[in-house]
């Protein structure tokens, strides 16, 4: 049909809402959509929401408000702090690391609080079972005794939060009872054993420190007196009480005699050059050079000792200098060894590490747990979606069929 015949057709009246359809219309415009009925599939999306969402969410408001018992937080909040006061440690630069442990004391403890061996120590002296098994009607918050201690120790980590924050070093515990008091004796009991703990850590460190400290002295002491023996036996040996001073004195009687040697020769040759052979002066001057020659030749034979030489007298000189250096090094060793030792235990009686609660453990006045509304809003809100899931799945599936 070309665009001029389709312009002089007649045009056609569209009838009113309100107006009869002319005959044929019907056939060629049918309704556009059937009439609305309820189907089974609407039936079971109704049905697995009451079944999925309502009734459990029912269920557990039932619960939360009617069956789970009443529970009291008691919080404490604590760091470790350790002594800065100086000590005579600090004199010595390898000892005031012999302290430190490998890890921060607050990831210890962190570690420590939520272990099976600190709820086995608060179980034998609170009974952790019995305080916790008071809501005999609460099937999920409350206890069922007596258990293992694996079991009681999943029910510490449910009904005691550990917060801990590495940047500040800062441990925040909350313990939940369903008595006020207990709650309380719970925290406080945590908050014991932790610094006993710490203690133990600090004294087993403290006590290798000591022990250490006493196996240097014990050392140095040995080879102070080692030294000191072959000293002893160098002087008897060579019966010398110090060869050093002694080699000084016979050196510079020697030096003073070379020099009376030396103007008794300048006498001489000052006579000889005046008076006659045969004078008596000229005589009496070189008996005096002979003299002196004499004593110096003397002296030199008590330095060789053992007509040697110097050589001998500087070897025994040598060796007496060596053994001189050791007993120093073994005398200032012993001295600093001392001192360490000393050092270690004034440290070792002193508490150079101790946890400081900034917020120590109050009795609650009212109960705030469990959060009744937060938990059921949460539970509901996971079951609609849940149901949620499975109807898109549902349908995605009836789609592609």
């Amino acid at each position: 049909m070309t665009a001029a015949a389709a312009l002089s057709r007649p045009a056609v009246a569209i009838p009113s809402p309100d107006q009869p359809l002319p005959p044929g219309w019907s056939a060629a415009f049918p309704p556009a959509a059937r009439p609305g009925r309820i189907r089974r599939r609407h039936i079971a999306l109704a049905l697995s929401f009451l079944i999925l969402v309502a009734l459990p969410a029912a269920a557990t408001a039932a619960y939360l408000w009617l069956r789970a018992a009443d529970q009291y937080a008691a919080t404490t909040a604590f760091s470790v702090r350790k002594e800065n006061s100086g000590t005579a440690m600090e004199l010595l630069g390898g000892i005031t690391a012999l302290g430190e442990s490998s890890a921060p004391d607050a990831d210890i403890l962190y570690d420590y609080l939520s272990s099976p061996r600190l709820v086995a120590q608060i179980d034998r002296e609170l009974d952790l079972r019995q305080i916790w098994s008071k809501a005999a009607g609460d099937p999920v918050f409350g206890y069922a005794a007596p258990g293992t201690i694996e079991d009681l120790t999943d029910h510490w980590q449910r009904m005691v939060r550990i917060s801990y924050d590495s940047s500040t070093r800062l441990i925040e515990l909350r313990v939940l009872a369903f008595a006020p008091d207990d709650s309380v004796r719970i925290a406080r009991a945590a908050l014991a054993h932790a610094q006993a703990m710490l203690n133990d850590l600090n004294a087993v460190a403290r006590e290798d420190t000591v022990a250490n400290a006493r196996t240097d002295l014990a050392e140095a002491e040995t080879r102070l007196r080692r030294a000191r023996a072959e000293v002893t036996r160098f002087r008897v040996s060579h019966r010398l009480v110090d060869p050093g001073a002694e080699a000084e004195s016979q050196g510079g009687l020697i030096a003073t005699l070379q020099e009376q040697l030396a103007e008794a020769q300048m006498d001489v040759d000052r006579l000889a050059a005046s008076l006659r052979e045969g004078d008596f002066r000229l005589v009496n001057a070189r008996d005096r050079v002979r003299v002196v020659e004499d004593r110096i030749a003397e002296e030199r034979r008590k330095v060789s000792d053992t007509s040697t030489g110097d050589a001998a007298a500087a070897a025994v000189l040598g060796e007496y200098e060596a053994l001189a250096a050791d007993l120093t090094f073994a005398e200032e060793s012993y001295r600093a060894a001392r001192t360490a030792y000393d050092a270690a235990q004034a440290e070792a009686r002193r508490q150079g590490r101790y946890i400081a609660a900034h917020v120590p453990p109050a009795r609650p006045e009212s109960a705030r747990f469990p959060q009744r509304w937060t938990i059921f809003a949460t539970a509901t809100l996971f079951l609609f979606l849940g149901w949620t899931v499975l109807v898109l799945i549902y349908s995605a599936l009836r789609d592609r069929r």
